[in-house]
Formats: C-alpha cells, sequence, structure tokens
C-alpha cells in the first residue's frame, strides 16, 4: 500500500477526481428526475429552471473532463456516452413531456408532436456526423428545451407550434447548419456575448412567471432569429 504522497496514492485522488466529473455530468439526469416531477404539478416555472441547471451541467462538463483529463484515467466509462444519455432526458425527453402535459396544443396534436420531438431527437443523437469539421451542427441539434422555451413564452396558436414544431423535426435530417456559440470560431464573441444576454432574460422571465413584458420578449425573439440564421453565414470552404 503506498504511503501518503506517493505515486500511488496521487494516482488514485486524482482517479477519484475524475470519476467525480462523471458523477458531476450524471447529476444532470437528477435534474431531470425533479424537471419531470415539476411538470406533472405543471409548475413549469420549476421546470424551466432545472433544465437551465442541466443546461449549465451539460456547459461546463467538458472542460472539467479535459481538465481532469478523464477519458485518459477512466477509459472503462464512456463520458461521450453519459454526455448523450442525460442530454437526451433534459434536451429531448422532457420537452415532449411538457408539450402534452402544458395542454397549449389539443391532445392527439399534441401526442403527434411529442413523438416528432423523440424520434427525430433519439436519430439525431445516434447520428456521429452531427457535426462538421469545424464544428458547426449538422441539422437542428435537438435542443428542444429551447423551443419549448418559445412556446411557454409566446403561446402561439396550435397549428403555428405544430407547424414549427415539425419542421424543426424535419430540419434534423437536413444539411443545414447550426452555429456552436463555443466551438465555432466565426463570430463566436458575437455569440457568446448573445448567449449570455440571452441567458439573463431568459432568467429575468422565469422571475416574471413567463410573462416579461413586449420589450423583453422581442429581445429573446431577436437573439433566437440570429441563432437561426448563425449558420446561413457559415464560409462555405470552412
Amino acid at each position: 500500500m503506498p504511503a501518503d504522497g506517493q505515486p500511488g496514492s496521487r494516482h488514485s485522488v486524482a482517479d477519484a477526481l475524475a470519476f467525480s466529473v462523471h458523477i458531476f455530468t450524471a447529476s444532470g439526469a437528477v435534474l431531470a428526475l425533479f424537471a419531470i416531477f415539476a411538470a406533472i404539478a405543471q409548475n413549469w416555472t420549476i421546470m424551466f429552471w432545472l433544465l437551465g441547471a442541466a443546461l449549465i451541467v451539460d456547459g461546463i462538463d467538458g472542460t472539467i473532463a479535459r481538465r481532469f483529463d478523464v477519458a485518459e484515467r477512466l477509459p472503462r466509462w464512456s463520458g461521450d456516452v453519459l454526455d448523450l444519455v442525460v442530454d437526451f432526458l433534459t434536451y429531448v425527453f422532457i420537452p415532449a413531456f411538457a408539450v402534452v402535459m402544458s395542454g397549449l396544443l389539443p391532445l392527439v396534436l399534441a401526442l403527434a408532436c411529442a413523438v416528432a420531438i423523440i424520434v427525430s431527437g433519439a436519430l439525431y443523437f445516434a447520428d456521429r456526423e452531427m457535426k462538421t469539421q469545424d464544428y458547426y451542427f449538422r441539422g437542428f441539434p435537438a435542443v428542444w428545451n429551447v423551443p419549448l422555451f418559445y412556446l411557454f413564452l409566446l403561446k402561439p396558436p396550435a397549428w403555428i407550434a405544430a407547424s414549427a414544431i415539425f419542421l424543426l423535426a424535419i430540419s434534423t435530417f437536413l444539411p443545414i447548419p447550426f452555429v456552436h456559440p463555443f466551438r465555432v470560431k466565426r463570430g463566436r464573441i458575437v455569440s457568446i456575448a448573445l448567449l449570455a444576454i440571452w441567458s439573463v432574460l431568459a432568467c429575468v422571465t422565469l422571475l416574471r412567471d413567463m410573462m416579461p413584458g413586449p420589450w423583453i420578449t422581442a429581445a429573446l425573439c431577436a437573439i433566437a432569429l440570429y441563432f437561426l440564421g448563425a449558420g446561413m453565414m457559415r464560409e462555405r470552404n470552412a
């Protein structure tokens, strides 16, 4: 048994730290569980807070994993697979569930939309070519918690909401580039700045129980339009 401070002891501590990163990633699934409870209770504000917390976990766990060399230290556990499992819950399954539970769409239409979300999201996450070499997403990246947020914010007529959901589901299979705000170099500063502004405005919206007023709503919609269109600015030779 190596004494404290010896290489073997340091190796064990480093492995434990690396495994704690996997636990941190898996905590997103715990947040998903409580988000489902909130959806069942139709406490949509709490649900979105929990999905937002899961989004933060997903946004920083990769950086932490690289810092602690998790993939090299713990090859038995796949961080990529774990990440996809958690992302499917928070980005796909819970939004599909909430579409049905919310009552914003007639039940039959809501069920059809939920099926479209689940099937397209599952197939997208199984796509080994979901990202281009320059880190754009290829097709709508199945972040259904974001369209769900706008569905609750805008409360559009059922046919508009359903049409938007089906169009996004179809676009997961189309070669349409969607920008990754942190990985894509082109316009990265603008994308990150707008994402930060969006996050603040989204928090204000939740604090106001999804009734933020026209100016914040307009700003949120403008930022959404930017991210929908930013991929079209991709350089063809990138």
